[in-house]
């Protein structure tokens, strides 16, 4: 609570009346300065206590469980950030980016305020008429903004403003904001300190609190899908025509698992890799009516040429959605490594003497030759405080991201979840169990083509005769498990809580020994990947890089079939994978069969939606193409 006179004489920065004579102070005054008590939502509870003493413990620290939270205000309430500039050009990246609620002095939305903290002064009975109040950020002023609720709405508090003593009997209303996000915590920590001193007759005395802005968090699979991104390609070509269908495809199985928010489409840009341009996040606080106010935060990929990006400003930023990216991104860092396929979050877990509330993120570094995710953002993502990246070894994959082998699963255990990982194993053992049975003549793959988009001819026979695909999967499976040990080490997940998911992975095709890896859907008889897909596969991104890549000699791999984990989780047991093309033996898709038996173990109902030649021969699956708002209502700071 209140700090002492003697302390703040030396450190307070004095507020004085300029070009007033104060009155003769009384002598209570005089003798006894009235006690400042300054109060902020201490306890979270939506409420700043100033009947009694819940929100005075711990007012001057902050800790994960405790301690008062106000909000990066970057939404756009009211719609007014300009996406063109003069002439209907576009505005610059840095230009789009600078505009949100909290780049102005104004309240901007409800007249609740809801998107401020608050802060409250108790009543200061029998203060003399010629006292006065300031208000100081004492530490975090550069991030922090302050207003002062009045009868004619809030005032924005600068360093002229002051408090009369008729408010200060009265007690103050304050809200706090702050003007971004938590970028560098060796530069701001996101802790604010707000200074209420109170000055008369040449005597003042003063009392601190302690916030800090709430934490970007990303979301995790325990929190419920709300609405689902996708982009929508125009035209009447046959991509097209098939991309369109399998974004109705995906509104049907949207509806069916309960999600009742339309698709949110991009339309403007091509880039069918929704779920790489973005990822989405929130901030969240207690709000004033005690109900946790929300805003989400799309976190655009650390990839400045990636046009789509810009469409997060032009249709997503708006009342309680607003948009961030970083800026300083290296050449020097792998460009695929950067889209936010790479990046996925662990659900809640404690373990040993750590523990991560709100989750954990997951991301994909290259260690056979030492690429990471952009510096910048992996400093924004652990500067939050809260979800502090892991790093998976993703140098086997040609695109490099998690998502690829790796999924979180809901699950009726005491830890709540279980981990889905990516089993070639499985998948050649499906294979040579069909072969044995004198099945190897059938199809590798059921998937109907056309002129334009081809459809592979081997047989399963020549699958398995190939001269890399035995050899590509006993490597892949031995980098996934590589991987799964790191994810059990830190998590204390066991062995029992392992949902396998039969896969099969392939290398790139053309001459690996020219160090060409530009690569295809398989070795034998899909021929080149036709312009149509190319134009939007990944194989375009992949060109960015060049040999900056791998090392040479290093084999890096993509789905063969279509990699199941790498689809979406529409509801605590509903989820949609991609569909296998498998071969089909006695009626039946063998690897449709046994991936609907791995997630109908782990109690999850599978539902099919066909990606192939939109997202998988472009080297993705169904999650790469999509992006999903999840609920953010619980508590990120309880267990």
């Amino acid at each position: 609570m209140g700090t002492s006179h003697a302390r703040h004489a030396a450190l307070a920065i004095t507020v004085t009346v300029i070009g007033a004579v104060l009155a003769p102070v009384s002598p209570a005054f005089a003798a006894q300065p009235p006690q400042v008590d300054l109060r902020a939502d201490v306890n979270r509870d939506g409420r700043v206590d100033v009947g009694g003493t819940t929100d005075t413990s711990g007012e001057d620290t902050w800790s994960p469980a405790r301690g008062a939270v106000f909000l990066p205000n970057i939404d756009d309430d009211t719609k007014r950030c300009a996406v063109k500039g003069p002439g209907g050009k576009p505005l610059p990246d840095a230009k789009l980016a600078a505009c949100n609620d909290a780049a102005d002095t104004t309240v901007n939305g409800s007249a609740d305020a809801a998107d401020l903290a608050r802060v409250r002064s108790l009543p200061m009975a029998n203060l003399p008429a010629t006292a006065t109040g300031a208000l100081t950020v004492v530490a975090g002023a550069k991030n922090t903004r302050i207003y002062v609720k009045r009868s004619t709405g809030w005032a924005w508090v600068t360093a002229k403003t002051r408090l009369s003593a008729a408010e200060l009997r009265a007690g103050v209303e304050f809200g706090v904001e702050s003007t971004d996000v938590i970028r560098d915590n060796a530069r701001w920590g996101g802790r604010s300190v707000i200074r209420l001193t109170v000055t008369s007759g040449g005597k003042s005395t003063s009392d601190e609190v302690t916030l800090r802005v709430a934490p970007l968090l990303t979301h995790h699979h325990l929190q419920n899908a709300q609405q689902l991104l996708v982009t929508q390609v125009p035209g009447k070509d046959e991509y097209a025509r098939r991309q369109q269908a399998f974004v109705k495809g995906l509104a049907a199985e949207v509806k069916s698992a309960g999600i009742n928010k339309p698709l949110a489409t991009f339309d403007k840009y091509g880039d069918v890799w929704a779920q790489d341009f973005v990822e989405p996040g929130y901030v969240s606080m207690t709000g004033p009516g005690g109900g946790r106010q929300v805003i989400r935060v799309m976190l655009r990929s650390a990839q400045a040429d990636r046009e789509a990006g810009r469409e997060l400003f032009e249709k997503l930023r708006g009342n309680g959605v607003g948009v961030v990216q970083v800026s300083g991104v290296r050449d020097s860092e792998e460009w695929t490594l950067n889209s936010m396929g790479n990046l996925e979050t662990i659900p809640p877990y404690a373990h040993g003497d750590r523990s991560f509330p709100a989750g954990r993120i997951i991301m994909g570094e290259r260690k056979d030759n030492g690429s990471k995710p952009a510096q910048v953002m992996r400093t924004l993502l652990k500067s939050q405080g809260f979800q502090d990246p892991l790093f998976l070894d993703t140098s086997w994959l040609h695109v490099g991201h998690v998502d690829e082998f790796v999924q979180f699963l809901p699950a009726d255990t005491p830890r709540g979840w279980k981990i889905g990982i990516a089993d070639p194993e499985a998948g050649l053992r499906l294979l040579r169990e069909a072969q044995q049975a004198g099945h190897g003549r059938t199809r590798m793959f059921s998937v109907p083509g056309s002129k334009d988009l081809p459809a592979p001819k081997e047989t399963i026979d020549q699958a398995l005769a190939s001269k890399w695909l035995v050899a590509d999967n006993t490597m892949a499976a031995k980098r996934i498990a590589a991987n799964l040990d790191v994810l059990k080490r830190e998590t204390g997940v066991t062995d029992a809580e392992v949902v396998r998911v039969p896969a099969l992975y392939t290398r790139g095709t053309g001459d690996e020994e020219r160090g060409d890896r530009m690569p295809r859907l398989s070795r034998m008889g899909a021929g080149e990947i036709p312009d149509a897909v190319r134009e939007h596969g990944q194989q375009k991104e992949l060109a960015r890089q060049g040999d900056r890549a791998a090392p040479p000699g290093t084999v890096m791999t993509s789905a063969y079939v279509p990699g199941a984990v790498n689809g979406i989780l529409l509801g605590r047991d509903r989820y949609l994978a991609p569909r296998q093309w498998g071969p089909v033996v006695g009626g039946k898709d063998i690897f449709t069969s046994a991936v609907t038996d791995s997630y109908t173990r782990a109690g999850m109902k599978v539902s099919y939606i066909d990606d192939w030649h939109t997202y998988h021969v472009g080297m993705g699956e169904v999650h790469c193409g999509t992006n999903t708002l999840r609920d953010a209502s619980a508590a990120w700071w309880k267990p």
